[in-house]
């Protein structure tokens, strides 16, 4: 994986270098365990204090890590048995959604998520996780494959939003978002959608529409970027940093304004620090909610759905 360091996570970053080194000594030999947990508990004592904080730009801009985990990562070490599906049956394969079905602790489940690249080839690949029309009919069709089956959905959130291109527009990108949200809203399944980093707009709510969202401790989720909030709003994007404090898109925010259910914390530095780390607080929050969830009839699961959309944001009659 390539390095990439925020100036803001330095100290932390070097700290953790030091723990891997120690722990791969350790072990090969006992006697290095004891300074290794001494090591461990600075790091995640450092890392508290430094990220207790950290402003909304750094948590935009964490969110945004190249060296986050990716749902292809999570697939890896929360799936067993994942067998990719290709293409929407109307026009083509895109690359930035992926979608399949799996284990999950032995049930079988369907997958959908967001993917970025890793380097120049991949992200151009995957467009940098910005999906075109035919990979959300793509979602659309695992989504109708888990109603038909009975299948429990997960979904990963990760991008910075549907692509805006000519070519995508002309392909019906609009109409295939609202397919999606249709097709979510009346699942008779559990869905479980977690956004595992940037979270933006419409081409995030495509896998949103979810009985219970959760949101990773340095994820976003906002209604538009906050580079394009600032151009609408001052006519100039280098206020982002204002914007996104303004757009209260933070994931203890979110929280706080039952925009999301369940803020899953990650390890020390991020997850990008400790991949394996993260992923295992995301397997015992899915499992606890999924359990939660399989209580429900087919009716209620989509009652249940209906009534959490219908409850965020406040108005005033």
């Amino acid at each position: 994986m390539a390095s990439h360091v925020l100036p803001f996570e330095k100290p932390v970053v070097e700290l953790v270098s030091r723990v891997r080194e120690l722990r791969a000594l350790a072990e090969h030999d006992r006697r290095f365990e004891g300074e290794l947990r001494r090591l461990e508990e600075k790091a995640g004592r450092l890392a508290r204090e430094l990220f207790a904080d950290l402003t909304s730009w750094q948590k935009v801009q964490l969110s945004r890590h190249p060296n986050r985990p990716y749902t292809l990562d999570y697939v890896t070490y929360l799936f067993q048995d994942f067998v990719e599906l290709h293409g929407d049956r109307t026009f083509g394969e895109d690359a930035a959604i992926v979608c399949g079905l799996a284990r999950f602790r032995g049930r079988s489940v369907a997958v959908v998520g967001h993917q970025k690249g890793r380097g120049a080839k991949e992200n151009i690949k995957r467009n940098f996780g910005m999906p075109h029309p035919e990979g959300y009919r793509k979602a659309r069709r695992i989504y109708d494959l888990a109603a038909r089956f009975g299948l429990p959905v997960f979904t990963f959130i990760d991008t910075p939003g549907a692509y805006p291109g000519l070519g995508a527009e002309e392909r019906g990108q609009s109409e295939a978002i609202g397919a999606c949200l249709a097709s979510m809203a009346r699942a008779p399944v559990p869905i479980i959608a977690t956004i595992i980093g940037e979270g933006g707009s419409g081409g995030a709510l495509a896998l949103g529409v979810a009985n219970r969202v959760h949101v990773l401790e340095y994820g976003t989720y906002s209604v538009i970027s906050p580079e394009g909030c600032a151009s609408i709003l001052w006519k100039d994007g280098a206020k982002a940093d204002e914007a996104a404090t303004r757009l209260r898109i933070t994931a203890p925010e979110l929280v706080a304004l039952k925009i999301v259910d369940r803020l899953v914390e990650e390890p020390a530095g991020g997850a990008h620090q400790d991949p394996e780390g993260a992923a295992r607080s995301v397997d015992a929050a899915l499992s606890e909610t999924l359990a939660e969830l399989l209580q429900k009839t087919p009716d209620e699961l989509v009652r249940d759905r209906y009534d959490r959309f219908r409850a965020l944001g406040a108005f005033v009659a």
